[in-house]
């Protein structure tokens, strides 16, 4: 069983900021580059960022560039992503997901995800 395992979500207010990690379930998920998606009611899936374990690479949603930071700790087997200026329509239920490809903001090419941790932004 593969298992990813996301942690930190919460209520916050309009301009605060909020942290998430990504527990992977062994160190050989250090190979894999990692992503993180939401889903807000209503809303399909929509891709946040995604970085390349193995590397350096990152990739963001135009809707979170500047705002949100992807980070990795190879050592820990965690991803992170840390949110900033929150906004009311950050809300959503933020997916932590496993990739045997590159850096890719495609779902389809995600091999693993995790169950999901709410995210709740006040106005």
């Amino acid at each position: 069983q593969v298992q990813l395992a996301e942690s930190g979500g919460g209520l916050v207010q309009a301009g605060g900021s909020l942290g998430l990690s990504c527990a992977t379930s062994r160190r050989t998920f250090r190979s894999y580059a990692m992503g993180w998606f939401r889903q807000a009611p209503g809303k399909e899936r929509e891709f946040v960022a995604a970085i390349s374990w193995g590397g350096g690479s990152t990739v963001y949603a135009d809707s979170v560039k500047g705002r949100f930071t992807i980070s990795r700790d190879n050592a820990k087997n965690t991803v992170y992503l840390q949110m900033n200026s929150l906004k009311p329509e950050d809300t959503a239920v933020y997916y932590c997901a496993a990739s045997a490809h590159e850096v890719t903001s495609t779902p389809i090419l995600y091999d693993y995800w995790g169950q999901g941790t709410q995210v709740t932004v006040s106005s």
